[in-house]
């Protein structure tokens, strides 16, 4: 399942009035209510105006109210407007204000699947973010269910570099959702455009971002989403992960029977065992995800791109990565190293917990080489010999700069074969 946004404008008549669609759409009552409120006339004024609508649709005339009262003189086509404006408002607005004890600031945000206010939670004083589920959605048990799941998951956890959960409730036939507000930009916002970020500001937040999910792991969650737009800022600049809507216990085996054979998640980030909706989605596939998001933080660019999800997708199963330092030559080989064992596509080959991706990640910022990545390189390496695949045929399942590192190895063990030959050579002629 693919959370997709789309923005579809509606063409205004060109004499300056609204759309058709629009006036027609206009509910008379606040329409009505709006132009006394603003004193453009008066309630006798407003009825003598709605009894000639009344009298006009007998006749099979379908005009409006907005333009019968523009018609008499009350309002201009462009106050008009902006009343329907603040309609547009209201009605936005109007599940967060049935919310009892917040007073709604302003709007943070949309999505497909929810609207997240900016409000201020009176008994006290604080600043939150409030997340509201759409009236359409909230008459599908499955959204709510998922909504609710998000809840329950985000309130337990307690990590400084994940978004807190306070509440979670329904009210007025709305179902919310009352979190931390961050007043800051998230990682896409830095990267978007071809954007990178330096070397040293990207470990810092990837592992913080480690962190968090070390500590979501810890809880029994697998987040399922790790993105660069999931990935929020703090004045200081500090890492906030946010959006736990796809998380799932990782035991709970009901919840992973029902979405078999789907891929949650987003397609430039999910990992391949999410893209072929297996059951045992584990920690490791917040490797990849967390692995993805790095190597766009570093190169200004997804790992995997494509005119479709499904085309993007299908590269995340079959193609190999591009290593990052080949398209960022100022990468050092232990970030490639580290990027590469992330996002390796059979999870075995990844690293087996955040765990190991924090301590290579803090072995990298100090300067040394990422030795658990490195080990990684080395058993796979052995596994191909002992099978006795060549180098070549095995590159299709090292990442690229594994390859680069077992051709190192290949030729250091043909070293060692040719003085062992030499020196029973020697022993022979001696004897």
């Amino acid at each position: 399942m693919f959370r997709v946004t789309g923005h579809h404008g509606l063409r205004e008549r060109a004499r300056g009035g609204l759309s058709e669609a629009r006036m027609s759409a206009m509910d008379d009552s606040q329409l009505g209510r709006l132009v006394v409120e603003r004193k453009l006339c008066t309630p006798n004024e407003l009825e003598l105006v709605k009894a000639e609508k009344k009298a006009l649709a007998a006749k099979g005339d379908s005009t409006s109210l907005g333009e019968l009262l523009v018609r008499a003189g009350y309002v201009t086509h462009s106050q008009l407007k902006r009343l329907q404006q603040s309609l547009d408002e209201d009605s936005m607005y109007r599940p967060a204000q049935q919310i009892p004890g917040f007073q709604i600031i302003s709007k943070i945000g949309q999505g497909a699947m929810a609207v997240v206010f900016k409000a201020k939670q009176l008994s006290l004083d604080r600043i939150v973010a409030i997340k509201v589920l759409p009236k359409r959605l909230s008459e599908n048990p499955e959204f709510v269910e998922r909504f609710y799941r998000e809840g329950r998951a985000a309130a337990r956890l307690n990590h400084p570099h994940i978004v807190q959960a306070y509440d979670v409730g329904e009210s007025g036939g709305y179902h919310y959702f009352v979190m931390e507000y961050i007043d800051g930009q998230t990682v896409y916002d830095l990267i978007q455009d071809g954007k990178r970020l330096d070397e040293a500001h990207a470990i810092r937040l990837v592992l913080q971002t480690a962190k968090a999910l070390e500590h979501a792991h810890a809880q029994g969650l697998v987040h399922r989403d790790v993105k660069p737009k999931n990935l929020m800022l703090t004045k200081n600049g500090d890492i906030k992960l946010a959006d736990m809507g796809l998380a799932r216990e990782i035991s709970d085996y009901v919840t992973a029977t029902q979405e078999a054979g789907r891929a949650y998640g987003t397609p430039y980030y999910i990992s391949p065992e999410q893209i072929r909706g297996e059951i045992n989605i584990d920690a490791r596939a917040d490797i990849y995800g967390l692995g993805a998001t790095f190597y766009h933080m570093v190169t200004g660019r997804v790992p995997f791109d494509g005119p479709s999800p499904s085309a993007v997708m299908h590269k995340h199963l079959k193609e190999p990565l591009t290593p990052p330092d080949h398209i960022n030559h100022a990468l050092s080989s232990g970030v490639g190293e580290i990027i590469e064992v992330m996002m390796a596509k059979d999870p075995n080959d990844r690293y087996a917990s955040m765990t190991e991706v924090i301590a290579d990640l803090e072995s990298v910022a100090n300067g040394e080489p990422p030795f658990i990545a490195r080990q990684k390189y080395d058993e796979k390496l052995l596994e191909n010999l002992a099978n006795g695949e060549r180098v070549a045929e095995s590159k299709e399942h090292v990442p690229g700069h594994t390859a680069r590192v077992s051709a190192h190895w290949v030729l250091a063990l043909g070293v060692l074969l040719a003085i062992s030959v030499l020196c029973n050579l020697i022993l022979l002629f001696r004897t």
